[in-house]
């Protein structure tokens, strides 16, 4: 039996067009993925996870492909990250599961970058949203790409629920000026600089 039951998903699109000054050549696109699920281990303590972590890599994978289709194609993904919402009746490592599971399924889609995949994780009740800070795919400190998206669902998690998303997006933040590593400038190639 699976341990993956999904009740719905979500899909928030974000196209920002400019910030007070010209408008890019490009608009900047992010985007977040979201699946809320049944918690197999609501209300009671569970001391291996690590079947529900394996089995969310497929969750994992349908989340990033959705990212990669809306984007137009993994070249266009310059920055990602994920997040997960336990509900109340979870606790915060039901949710801590994503971090390999969802960053495995985005790594493995995206063609292995580097960069370390922010994440955020709570537990929370229904309607509960958080921001989710992005940064950029093949160095983490490339300054003109941290950057967040809002995500959150009305009605989830419920108590015995849990969201998870991965988020994507099509590049830094509109009017980037604020010096620092520029993507262009990587060159060491180890997912930092």
């Amino acid at each position: 039996m699976s341990l993956i039951d999904i009740r719905k998903r979500c899909l928030i699109v974000e196209t920002i067009h400019h910030e007070n000054g010209p408008a890019p050549a490009q608009p900047l696109k992010l985007a977040a993925s979201c699946a809320v699920i049944r918690n197999p281990y609501a209300g009671r303590y569970e001391p291996d996870l690590m079947p529900f972590m394996a089995e969310l890599r497929s969750l994992g994978t349908l989340l990033a492909t959705e990212l990669v289709d809306t984007l137009g194609g993994k070249e266009n993904v310059e920055v990602y990250s994920k997040a997960a919402i336990v509900g109340l009746d979870g606790e915060m490592e039901h949710g801590a599961v994503w971090h390999e599971a969802g960053g495995w399924a985005m790594r493995s889609v995206l063609g292995e970058p580097k960069a370390m995949v922010p994440a955020v994780k709570a537990v929370a009740v229904a309607g509960y949203r958080m921001m989710v800070p992005v940064h950029y795919i093949h160095a983490s400190y490339v300054r003109s790409h941290f950057n967040s998206i809002e995500i959150g669902i009305q009605d989830a998690p419920r108590a015995n629920e849990i969201l998870f998303a991965l988020v994507m997006g099509t590049g830094g933040r509109v009017h980037s000026r604020l010096g620092g590593l520029t993507k262009e400038a990587v060159s060491v190639h180890d997912g930092q600089r």
